[in-house]
């Protein structure tokens, strides 16, 4: 599918499913109210899915969308860039935290290669859908072309597409790239109006003088390109990353198809609030999996108005926190399906 296509076919979520789903919950053999944050997120699946009860989302599958960055040179991070080929690696091996928990889950685990500088080793679960060996500096320039941001867009569609095609009734967005979190903050920053400081983190962990340098470097990409919000493409292109863009395309695929998708941290928070930009009804898709310790995430979530299931201190990214939280989602929906009502279980309401 093309993006046109693809927005095109993004609606709002089913207002009468929704109160059919409220009215379920206050029926329910438990006090109202009882089950906090699950409850709203009952409706919301269920205006999703257009039903009420809605679908177990079940099974679900992650995708890893893997990249570089050009800004990598201006030292935002202690990790060398190879890193993020030998990671892949890792996943595609089945060793890394991902693996662990997507079988802790018993989730299917797909890993996207569009934008690795190294050329990588192909594996089974491994997609070559590389659009360039890595962004470019966004200190220096627009970190893509549009027709490059584009292109991640669409391969992130493609990808939500072949999933749900071949079974899975829910996504969970993953990511992989050294010195992705400062093009995160600069997407963050530019889509929400937040200052640069407010929104960048510590990524991988770096000390007071590399995180300084890092705010700086996002304080100077905006600067240098003053991104229009209101043009999303044009945006991304400049101070994004690829696979910040197939995320996004990822989460607009499955916005389109009334699929729920699971957001991870801060990269995958940054592409949901692009993702809303190009179609604001694509939120009633997104599901805020954990917390990252990031704050761009929390500043990204809180513009979406998403409130994260899940708070561990996580900041791990490769979709960690996001696969964690997927027995929380099925046990929403498990909810509405599963338990008795006060008057078919013969029981007594106050």
């Amino acid at each position: 599918m093309t993006l046109e296509t693809t927005l095109a076919a993004i609606a709002p979520p089913d207002e009468p499913a929704m109160a059919a789903a409220r009215d379920l919950q206050s029926r329910l053999t438990k006090p109202a109210g009882s089950l906090g944050a699950l409850e709203e997120l009952s409706v919301r699946l269920a205006g999703l899915a257009g039903s009420c009860p809605p679908p177990i989302p079940e099974p679900a599958a992650i995708a890893v969308f893997a990249g570089d960055h050009g800004v990598h040179a201006q030292g935002v991070t202690p990790w060398p860039q190879e890193v993020t080929a030998q990671m892949v690696a890792n996943f595609v091996a089945g060793g890394a935290v991902i693996n662990a928990f997507a079988r802790q889950t018993g989730a299917s685990l797909m890993v996207v290669d569009v934008g690795v500088a190294i050329p990588l080793h192909g594996g089974d679960n491994l997609l070559d859908a590389n659009v360039r060996r890595g962004t470019r500096d966004l200190t220096v320039t627009a970190a893509m072309t549009e027709d490059e941001a584009r292109a991640a867009l669409e391969t992130g569609v493609s990808v939500a597409t072949a999933l749900i095609d071949g079974g899975a009734k829910c996504l969970v967005t993953g990511d992989m790239g050294i010195a992705n979190t400062t093009p995160a903050a600069a997407l963050v920053a530019a889509f929400t109006g937040a200052a640069p400081a407010g929104v960048t983190g510590r990524g991988t962990g770096v000390d007071d003088d590399t995180y300084a340098k890092k705010v700086g470097v996002v304080t100077r990409a905006l600067e240098l390109h003053r991104p229009d919000p209101s043009r999303p493409l044009a945006t991304l292109a400049a101070v994004g990353g690829l696979e910040h863009a197939a995320l996004a395309g990822f989460i607009l695929g499955a916005a389109a198809r009334r699929v729920p998708v699971v957001i991870d941290g801060v990269i995958a928070a940054s592409a949901a609030v692009v993702a809303a930009a190009f179609a604001p009804h694509a939120v009633a898709a997104m599901v805020a999996g954990h917390r990252s310790v990031e704050p761009g995430a929390t500043v990204a979530l809180a513009h979406l108005g998403l409130t994260p299931l899940l708070d561990l201190g996580m900041r791990l990214g490769e979709g960690t926190g996001a696969t964690l939280a997927l027995p929380v989602v099925a046990g929403a929906a498990r909810v509405l399906r599963e338990v008795a009502t006060f008057d078919s279980a013969g029981v007594s309401e106050k």
